[in-house]
């Protein structure tokens, strides 16, 4: 469902169960410009899976034989 900024501020607490239906899509002159979903939904959504090292373990690259070299010549100097 759409809201208009206006109604959405008129009916938050409307808007905020409806959630419970699926996102509710906030209009600006009839464009989007927000989404609002439940906490369950944005739990959901924003759930790692894994860790860093394993997803770069799971790489494709892992075999490739590319070789990152470190530079040990220090930070770079810069003029401000």
């Amino acid at each position: 469902m759409n809201w208009s900024i206006a109604e959405a501020k008129a009916k938050l607490s409307a808007l905020v169960e409806k959630t419970k239906d699926g996102p509710q899509t906030v209009t600006k002159n009839g464009r989007p410009v927000a989404v609002v979903v439940s906490a369950e939904e944005w739990a959901r959504k924003t759930k790692r899976e894994g860790t860093l090292w394993e997803f770069f373990r799971n790489s494709p690259l892992v075999d490739s034989g590319l070789v990152i070299e470190r530079r040990r010549s220090g930070p770079r100097k810069l003029d401000l």
